[in-house]
């Protein structure tokens, strides 16, 4: 732990990792959909919304996207980036982000206002 960089330090402590791992609600991520190596896990949490994994299992960055339907939600969405903790924007119909091999993107979300 001593010997961690500033950018996994803040990726271990973010209050927002942990209030998804945490969240009182309970309920499991699922996979909702699978392309070969590319996975797309989802949980409700207690706000109301989603928590996204986007899972690339390959050898290189490819783009990975979730669907509102495979994800059970539908209208225009709010994305939040929970890795670099700032909002990544508004969607309609699905969210896509590229994703470093064996890597993973964490996202919530929420109706848009």
């Amino acid at each position: 732990m001593t010997r961690l960089d500033p950018f996994t330090l803040s990726l271990l402590t973010s209050d927002e990792v942990i209030d998804v791992d945490q969240d009182p609600l309970g309920k499991p991520g699922r996979r909702v959909s699978r392309q070969g190596p590319l996975e797309v896990w989802a949980r409700d949490i207690e706000d109301g919304g989603k928590a996204v994994g986007l899972f690339n299992r390959g050898e290189g960055t490819v783009e990975v996207a979730a669907t509102w339907a495979d994800l059970g939600v539908s209208g225009k969405q709010t994305v939040r980036d929970l890795w670099r903790q700032k909002q990544a924007g508004v969607f309609d119909g699905r969210y896509a982000a590229p994703v470093g091999r064996h890597g993973v993107v964490l996202v919530t979300l929420t109706p848009a206002r």
